[in-house]
């Protein structure tokens, strides 16, 4: 069974930076994409804790972007071919929102990244995620939409008790 999350992660990265570009050249860009990754790196971990839910993730596909995008304004599915937006159907809207509430609260951040232990995927130190853990001041403009509690809330809030429970009784039994 697949059970590589890179997909998920791939995609809800490059949704959150579409819904909310970087300010700057293409290191902003970088920096800013970065963040997103990491960030929904860390939410997909928590939300996919185990190879089993890992593998029925990618089995039966995360859901796709259309709520997300129905939240923000940002609806424009009709507008691309089907090859512009094959991508959005492995966007996550739970991992979005997760990622979302990490980027807009360090604190939240920060016991998420401690969290990670509990799981079966090996994540790294919490070296590995310093730019949303610890955002120098180029990161923090390079991702100004990105980090903005207000711009962000509506996605943020959309999952947030989930996440907090989880982060509050750890990973669940796998299916």
């Amino acid at each position: 069974m697949l059970t590589d999350l890179t997909p998920l992660i791939a995609a809800t990265a490059r949704w959150l930076t579409g819904a909310y570009p970087p300010s700057g050249g293409a290191l902003a860009s970088a920096l800013c994409e970065a963040q997103a990754r990491q960030a929904v790196t860390v939410a997909a971990l928590l939300r996919y804790p185990t190879e089993i839910d890992a593998g029925l993730v990618t089995l039966a596909g995360p859901g796709g972007a259309a709520r997300l995008d129905w939240v923000t304004g940002a609806d424009a599915a009709g507008e691309d071919t089907p090859e512009d937006w094959a991508w959005r159907t492995w966007v996550d809207e739970v991992v979005a929102s997760w990622a979302a509430g990490l980027l807009t609260d360090p604190e939240l951040a920060g016991t998420a990244v401690g969290a990670l232990a509990e799981g079966e995927h090996t994540a790294g130190p919490a070296a590995g995620f310093r730019r949303l853990l610890d955002p120098d001041d180029g990161d923090r403009r390079a991702a100004a939409l990105l980090r903005h509690p207000d711009l962000l809330a509506p996605v943020a809030d959309l999952h947030r008790d989930q996440l907090l429970e989880r982060l509050r009784t750890g990973p669940a039994l796998a299916a």
